[in-house]
């Protein structure tokens, strides 16, 4: 079946829209909307040796937005057929609590995207036992790597998701989201001391990215992560310069940078970077792109939550501060274009701006000089959790996977390091920016909202930046 069809189930046709749309609109709405989705999902976990949960299920519903000046309504709820639907668009229109008034919508203009990513096989179409089977043969990778190895967590989580969106503007379109997640978490113990290592895939391909060797490597990652810090050296404290590979993923871009470019933080004077396009707010070697239409990444999909069809938007362009991520309600607030950034985690929520595939693109320098060109500091192979101040721009991030440097080779492995900075002022000291890039995936939460995503970097070299940890002596 093609992609960006609903199979099986109501869906609002262009006819059944426009009547959505004349109800939401009748007491006397500027503008109307309609989002409806149907959204299957699965979830798996294994844990101590065994298959603890699976749950799977089907939500279906609608939420009808109307806007009156400045004002917004929002209604949603279940829907099973277009009655469910009228009934919510008259709640919508009943909150506007205006007088009835005579209008004409325009034509609906259907507007077909083309798909971003190839789904090849459909994951509903796969037996759970294949699933299940997956999830052991990677405990039992993870567990068989070292003895240490003293427990492991593996999750699959399978999303399907089918939209349909109309406005009073004529639009009419749909879309259908395909999302994997597969994810193993190994603890390792020894001599009283107990470290983590975590790994994970997943996109908006079909499950055929769910190959044995796949899935045997993100077991092995996560279980050597976890062995390498029982083994690793106390992080040092201070100030040194480091190395940020590619394969840590974009966490540091996504934090740093990302939130603080999204248009809704920008209007209300939250970011760090408010008033300053056309201002120089990084190093010239960074630009900055985030991209919601680059097929199989996990924050990809044809349109956003609002029928804008994704792209890619450069925001910041050789250390220049370009744009913003915007919804409608703060391209048209702050007279800038749609970016095709506005999202939501269900018909249950109204869509906000946020980052879809955001990355630092790279640049000249090749990954191994960067290394080379250190004589004492520190390398971050991947970024932990973490947390940021749009406002101020500080941020705190855990390093999971890190090794001192010294004279330009990587020495032994550290633990319990923390990266502690000023996010405008770490972009715009970076003096190295590799050939190399390397995505990491992940749901990011904004506003009690989840969304899925996908962040990468090249490798980077800062030339200063405080570490947090136990203080240690030079590398030997």
């Amino acid at each position: 079946m093609p992609t960006g069809t609903l199979a099986r189930a109501f869906v609002p046709t262009e006819t059944d829209a426009s009547r959505v749309l004349r109800t939401a609109l009748s007491r006397g709405g500027d503008w109307a909307e309609l989002f409806f989705e149907r959204h299957r999902a699965l979830g798996l976990l294994f844990d101590d040796g065994r298959l603890e949960e699976a749950t799977s299920g089907t939500d279906q519903g609608a939420g009808i937005r109307v806007l009156k000046g400045e004002q917004t309504v929002y209604a949603d709820g279940n829907a099973t057929d277009v009655d469910d639907l009228l009934a919510l668009a008259g709640r919508a229109a009943g909150a506007v609590a205006d007088a009835p008034r005579a209008f004409a919508l325009p034509a609906v203009s259907p507007l077909t995207v083309p798909p971003r990513s190839d789904v090849r096989i459909d994951p509903r179409d796969v037996p759970i036992e294949q699933k299940v089977r997956l999830l052991e043969l990677a405990n039992a990778i993870a567990r068989g790597h070292d003895e240490r190895i003293a427990q492991v967590t593996v999750v699959y989580r399978e999303s399907v998701q089918d939209v349909v969106i109309a406005n009073s503007d004529g639009l009419y379109t749909s879309d259908r989201r395909v999302r994997l997640v597969f994810a193993a978490n190994a603890i390792a113990k020894a001599e009283g001391l107990q470290q983590t290592g975590y790994e994970s895939l997943g996109g908006t391909v079909g499950f055929e990215q769910m190959s044995e060797d796949a899935i045997a490597d993100v077991a092995r990652t996560a279980a050597r992560r976890a062995v390498l810090n029982l083994e690793a050296d106390p992080a040092p404290a201070g100030t040194f310069t480091v190395v940020v590979s590619s394969e840590a993923g974009g966490t540091l871009i996504h934090e740093t940078v990302g939130h603080g470019l999204e248009a809704d933080f920008n209007d209300r004077g939250l970011s760090v970077y408010a008033g300053k396009l056309g201002q120089k707010v990084a190093s010239e070697l960074i630009t900055v792109v985030d991209d919601g239409s680059i097929p199989g990444l996990r924050g990809s999909s044809a349109i956003d939550d609002e029928g804008t069809p994704t792209r890619k938007n450069v925001l910041i362009e050789s250390g220049v501060l370009k744009a913003y991520l915007t919804d409608r309600k703060y391209a048209r607030k702050m007279r800038l274009p749609l970016s095709g950034n506005g999202r939501r985690q269900s018909f249950r929520h109204v869509p906000i701006p946020r980052m879809t595939n955001i990355y630092i693109a790279p640049g000249r320098s090749d990954p191994d000089e960067i290394v080379r060109s250190v004589d004492d500091g520190v390398y971050v192979r991947k970024m932990g959790g973490g947390q940021v101040d749009p406002v101020s721009g500080h941020f705190a991030f855990e390093i999971s996977e890190g090794y001192r440097i010294a004279h330009g080779k990587l020495g032994r492995a550290i633990r319990g390091a923390t990266l502690t900075g000023h996010a405008p002022t770490v972009m715009s000291s970076i003096d190295m920016v590799g050939t190399d890039l390397g995505y990491s995936i992940g749901t990011c939460g904004k506003d009690g909202q989840g969304a899925p995503v996908a962040d990468a970097q090249p490798t980077i070299r800062i030339p200063a930046i405080v570490i947090g940890g136990i203080v240690a002596g030079p590398p030997s």
